[in-house]
């Protein structure tokens, strides 16, 4: 029997129209792939099944029965679990205390140890391994998620809903991790996984639905279809794939840099600690040149955070010295929380970095008028859709919150950019629009630009790097270029080598 039916689901937000009429069903031990662009509806879909949403119009069966969830706690009742793209954790709390606060029972009663042991015993089966006694707010985003996976699988939920779910793991954990999935759904649980990156849906689902723009598209098995039809079922068009015909077109591997003139950017014998007082990273020194993408890869957690803030200007080296340009562009990698003030509107976010040009200003005031004339222009540059500059930026998908970020930060032409995971979480297009910019921004004409992409992703790092680099427990390692590379970067990010 099917385990969930979603039927004929509608979900409007004021003017806009997020879910038309979607349908989906997935089945007990089966892996569900659910896919589209950011903006298709994916999340709004499995967020009504989790309690988090109510539908305007359809139904919901569970084991073929109609069922109404008005709350996350009626869906958790009712074997429903979800791991949510965007965090949902109290960051002064530990890992151990917000793994309790998901624990059924009095809040007053509850049994940590038991919670403990249970966590110990999910780490060892899944290889999550976070630390319990440390504080959120002190983790990496990537540990962060690992926190979120946990909290739910200790629920042992019978329907478990996985929203980007690899979208913050490093490329070594992801393996793990799809083998955790097989090994649910092998279980009986019937899961439920939103993805973007089409590789990882192939490899781990049984079968697949694909929205567009709120609708159900494409229903399939995994054996009637493979990425270019995913693709063209996605977004029209056949745009997976893009970053292998790139690295096919270099010949797989990049050729040497021609590094010439200035750098726009150097660190030497730079040093951080974290706010534990944990020494990030190490007597890393780097010079950026103009017409470069300087790839660093690395398994989440060696140093990145620190040497992202650092090469962007938001933080002080502890010794060493940092040279960078006072204009340096920055795309870190939690949009969210750290690239948007999801309160704004679009043209408040954008004067977080415009007002400061003389042309957006009158005196010793913001020209606003100015401003939400650029915005209006920046919606057509960057392809944003939102229906104005006064649209909220919480309002707005990963996608096109993330075009927001580019044209805020491109702005003026910068001599540097600093990349930070910079497609996390992106569908296809959305992927595909932030690799484009990178490269229009290193072959910039007349003066190019220097750009740093720290990345978790290896794909993207061979795709768009001219020099590599690993961070490996707080230091910066050169790889060069040649036969091999990705082998040698693997084997680099994991200590080895």
């Amino acid at each position: 029997m099917t385990t969930v039916q979603i039927r004929g689901l509608v979900k409007r937000f004021g003017t806009v129209t997020a879910l038309r009429g979607a349908h989906l069903s997935a089945q007990a031990g089966e892996v569900h792939g659910v896919l589209g662009e950011n903006g298709a509806g994916k999340t709004t879909l499995l967020s009504i099944l989790a309690g988090l949403l109510a539908p305007d119009e359809g139904e919901i069966l569970l084991e073929g029965s109609r069922v109404v969830i008005p709350s996350p706690r009626h869906a958790r009742a009712l074997g429903v679990g979800m791991v949510h793209q965007h965090f949902a954790l109290v960051p002064r709390l530990t890992v151990l205390e917000n793994l309790m606060l998901g624990w059924p029972g009095p809040l007053f009663n509850l049994p940590e140890t038991e919670v403990s042991d249970r966590a110990r015993r999910l780490e060892d089966e899944t290889g999550l391994r976070v630390p319990l006694d440390a504080p959120v707010e002190s983790l990496g985003v990537g540990e962060r998620q690992r926190v979120e996976i946990l909290k739910v699988l200790l629920q042992e939920p019978s329907i478990l809903i996985l929203d980007e779910p690899t979208a913050v793991l490093s490329p070594v954990e992801v393996n793990g991790f799809l083998n955790l999935v097989r090994s649910l759904a092998a279980r009986g649980t019937a899961v439920l996984m939103v993805a973007h990156k089409l590789d990882e849906v192939l490899a781990v689902a049984h079968r697949v639905t694909v929205l567009r723009r709120g609708e159900t598209v494409l229903e399939a098995s995994r054996s009637e279809v493979d990425a270019p039809a995913l693709a063209r079922a996605m977004v029209g068009s056949e745009t997976a794939g893009t970053l292998v015909h790139l690295r096919e077109a270099r010949g797989g591997a990049a050729a040497p840099a021609l590094l010439t003139g200035d750098p726009v950017a150097r660190l030497e014998s730079v040093t951080a600690l974290d706010t534990r007082g944990v020494t990030r990273l190490t007597e890393v020194s780097l010079e950026v040149y103009p017409g470069e993408i300087v790839g660093v890869a690395g398994v989440e957690g060696n140093g990145q955070r620190q040497l992202a803030r650092i090469l962007a200007g938001e933080l002080q080296p502890d010794s060493g010295t940092a040279f960078v340009p006072s204009d340096a562009a920055f795309i870190p990698q939690d949009r969210r929380s750290e690239g948007l003030v999801e309160d704004f509107d679009l043209t408040e976010n954008l004067a977080l970095r415009l007002h400061r040009w003389a042309r957006y200003r009158r005196g010793a005031l913001v020209d606003w008028p100015a401003l939400r004339a650029r915005s209006r222009e920046a919606l057509a540059t960057f392809s944003i859709r939102a229906e104005g500059p006064e649209t909220m930026a919480g309002t707005l998908s990963g996608g096109n919150q993330q075009r927001v970020v580019l044209a805020r930060e491109l702005e003026g032409d910068p001599a540097f950019l600093v990349a930070e995971n910079p497609t996390r979480g992106l569908d296809v297009a959305g992927e595909s629009f932030v690799h484009r910019t990178l490269q229009a921004l290193k072959a910039r004409e007349p003066v190019p630009a220097g750009v740093v992409l720290i990345s978790t992703d290896l794909d993207e790092i061979l795709a768009l790097a001219d020099r590599f680099f690993v961070m490996v427990r707080g230091r910066l390692e050169p790889v060069a270029v040649g036969d091999g590379l990705r082998e040698r970067l693997g084997e680099r990010m994991l200590g080895a080598g």
